[in-house]
């Protein structure tokens, strides 16, 4: 039975989360269609030119992303704590970005004498607003549907674009988010569109890779609109961006990759296991959980500590995880 959103979202416990959206019946709608030999790759930057606009407008940073033909990964954290810091205005400013404003709280915005009930109304108004400016479900509805609208209009029909509501899984430790991030960024690697991780379009290790690239000419390691790697956490304090190395991640990236494929199998380069053993990841089991991310992790993903304390506060009996599955060490 599908659950309610509130109850697969618990931020007290993880900001990160993994969303899954596919086409209807799975059609190839952004990208070639085999049936009809129509190509839809366009409405792949679509996605990508929109995911970079919300995440200008939300409290939610892009980790990392990849757009296949008839589906879209995005890795996601809710930074609440940039919501409640914003002001007001700001606030007000940013909603109407991307929908229409209220009379009462433009008049709030514009200094004219207003009555007391007028500014509370006009604050409660703001303050329904910034939470949903960190709220997954709104991001995730600002997404769909406006490459729905748009798609529709270019194929001059009417109906669902989406097959559903977007599946989410939450990321509850540093192992969950670096298994899941490595497995989006390798989807076109593994789907034999790309050999490598550079040539793997529409997809955040592509563009990391690119401003890699040019870092020289833009006195920049990251991409605009993604998260950064900050490094690792600073003890008892939250990593500003992602708490990895660059080069560290592209390395893990790269062998991976070279090893989930049948006809080159690599192997781990030494200077992974140090990754691996910070983080106390099994390397045995490492390259299973990132053929099949989603088989082995349905509604969150972590250590068997986390997930039963993730069941409890979002109110499961249990959560779901692939039995044989080993990948944190004892």
């Amino acid at each position: 039975m599908t659950r309610a959103r509130m109850h697969q979202v618990c931020l007290e416990e993880t900001p990160y989360y993994h969303c899954i959206c596919r086409c209807v019946r799975r059609a190839f709608l952004c990208g070639e269609d085999n049936s009809t030999g129509q190509n839809f790759d366009h409405r792949k930057q679509w996605l990508v030119d929109k995911i970079a606009q919300l995440a200008s407008v939300f409290a939610i940073d892009i980790c990392a992303y990849a757009i296949m033909s008839n589906h879209y990964h995005l890795v996601l954290r809710v930074n609440q704590e940039e919501a409640a810091q914003w002001q007001c205005r700001e606030v007000a400013l940013r909603w109407m970005q991307l929908f229409k404003g209220h009379p009462l709280v433009d008049r709030y915005l514009s200094d004219v004498k207003t009555t007391q009930a007028e500014k509370d109304k006009a604050l409660e108004l703001i303050e329904k607003w910034r939470n949903r400016l960190f709220e997954l479900g709104w991001f995730m509805r600002c997404l769909n549907e406006h490459i729905a609208v748009q798609a529709n209009k270019e194929d001059n029909c009417k109906g669902r674009f989406w097959e559903g509501r977007f599946k989410s899984q939450a990321l509850l430790d540093d192992t969950a988010l670096l298994a899941c991030m490595a497995y989006v960024d390798l989807n076109p690697v593994r789907a034999a569109i790309a050999q490598t991780p550079e040539e793997s379009d529409f997809t955040s290790i592509q563009q990391r890779i690119k401003a890699l690239a040019g870092a020289k000419k833009a006195q920049q390691l990251q991409p605009a609109k993604i998260l950064p790697f900050t490094g690792y956490k600073p003890h008892g304090k939250p990593s500003p961006g992602l708490p990895f190395k660059l080069f560290d991640y592209l390395n893990l990236v790269e062998y991976t990759g070279r090893c989930v494929r049948e006809d080159k199998r690599g192997f781990i380069p030494p200077d992974i296991k140090s990754l691996f053993t910070r983080l106390n990841i099994n390397e045995q089991d490492w390259l299973d959980v990132i053929k099949d991310f989603n088989r082995h992790f349905i509604s969150a993903a972590g250590s068997p500590e986390k997930l039963s304390r993730w069941a409890g506060k979002t109110q499961r009996k249990w959560c779901a995880t692939h039995q044989s599955l080993h990948l944190y060490t004892e």
